[in-house]
């Protein structure tokens, strides 16, 4: 049983997709983020050189060729054409620009209409008309400059969300060798249900990935509050059937909560994989799964699923015992260089253009025995990412996150 993640953001190995994918690429790195970017930062992009804006460019080009066509062609008057410079600059500059081109416009045509004198007169009407449509085009670059502007303030309370819930995390964090990327399947929201943390405390490193049933704003609340408490008890508590037991609570007290408010996602649960790397078992990890895919090992030696007892999600110990009790926790031996993956639904379960699901573990074992650098965590996350992308051919279902860690080679770090 599997969580169905909310299409709510934005992240990546610092990684963006790019639309169709409704997301963004970023080089890659050790920190998921968010990925989605609006309209008006693609374009921005696309019409500049070396970071100078040459947006004005085109209307430009555009009155002078309509201008010299009108001169050349004494028989073909198209100078009222000019009507259309101060439209074109109204989608692609800002106000001030489309102001100059519109009285631009309006000085070629008188210009053409009475000093070059190369054919009769067009009149008073056809002035009329590129100026109105000057004053029209400014007010409509207007609209859209304070719409874009609107859009980039809400990208940015996006982006302050993200980090907040799914914080940078430094490389080595915990003593562990780590790289993930998360991919929206709504490019504007840029955060959703998917979370993933670290945290490193006195009885070892923590590592929490899951994903959030549901979609919206509720499903971004949930994660945020099942974070809090896994930093929390993930640094405190000695033992990691403590941690997922707190991990559980709150998430049942978070159901109750949303269903005193008379809130429609008062039944919402959680599938995830919590992970302990304690130093006194430096060749094996302990595990808890809820509901959740069973995490791949990747290493020199092949690829293969850990057998982690797979347990209810999150929120629904009720169906079985009277109380949350202690999960079951499965110690896991690891290889040397061995990586964990970690993945949510979005990979799961991206469909090709036939139907079929994205088969992860056989590409990333195919990956691995042709060479086995590609079990490296950000090689292996940057293989899953462009393979479920290829896959699904960019159009992404569900939110993604893709997760890979190991303990660092050598000796700890502080």
């Amino acid at each position: 049983m599997r969580a169905a993640g909310g299409r709510v953001s934005l992240g990546s190995v610092r990684g963006r997709v790019r639309r169709p994918v409704r997301g963004r690429w970023r080089p890659l790195g050790r920190l998921v983020h968010a990925a989605g970017r609006g309209d008006a930062v693609s374009r921005h992009e696309l019409l500049s050189v070396r970071g100078h804006s040459v947006a004005w460019l085109f209307p430009l080009l555009m009155l002078v060729a309509i201008a010299a066509i009108d001169t050349a062609t004494g028989a073909f008057h198209i100078i009222s054409w000019t009507v259309l410079v101060p439209g074109v600059a109204a989608s692609i500059c800002g106000v001030r620009a489309t102001a100059v081109f519109a009285v631009a416009a309006a000085t070629v045509y008188v210009l053409a209409d009475t000093t070059w004198q190369h054919r009769d007169e067009t009149g008073l009407p056809g002035l009329i008309l590129v100026v109105l449509g000057g004053v029209i085009a400014v007010l409509a670059a207007a609209v859209r400059v304070g719409g874009e502007q609107r859009m980039l303030h809400m990208r940015d309370i996006a982006d302050t969300t993200r980090r907040t819930v799914l914080r940078p995390l430094p490389s080595g964090f915990g003593d562990l060798d780590h790289a993930g990327v998360y991919l929206s399947a709504d490019s504007e929201a840029r955060v959703g249900g998917d979370f993933y943390d670290i945290q490193p405390g006195p009885h070892g490193t923590r590592v929490l990935v899951g994903d959030v049933q549901g979609k919206g704003l509720g499903a971004v609340e949930t994660a945020a509050a099942l974070l809090g408490t896994f930093r929390e008890a993930g640094y405190h508590e000695p033992d990691l059937a403590t941690v997922a037991e707190r991990l559980e609570i709150r998430m049942r007290r978070h159901r109750a909560h949303t269903a005193a408010l008379g809130r429609s996602d008062g039944d919402r649960f959680a599938t995830a994989v919590l992970v302990g790397f304690r130093p006194d078992l430096p060749d094996a990890v302990e595990a808890v799964v809820f509901g959740h895919e069973a995490p791949l090992a990747a290493g020199p030696g092949g690829v293969r699923y850990l057998p982690a007892g797979g347990g209810l999600p999150l929120g629904m110990s009720d169906l079985l015992l009277p109380g949350p009790g202690a999960p079951p926790v499965s110690r896991l031996y690891l290889a040397p260089e061995e990586t964990l993956l970690v993945v949510t639904d979005g990979v799961t379960e991206a469909r090709d253009a036939e139907g079929c699901f994205y088969p992860h573990a056989d590409r990333v074992s195919r990956a691995v025995a042709a060479d086995p650098a590609n079990a490296a965590p950000s090689r292996l996350v940057a293989l899953v990412r462009d393979g479920t992308l290829r896959h699904c051919r960019g159009r992404l279902s569900d939110d993604t996150t893709i997760f890979a860690v190991r303990r660092r080679a050598g000796p700890a770090r502080d």
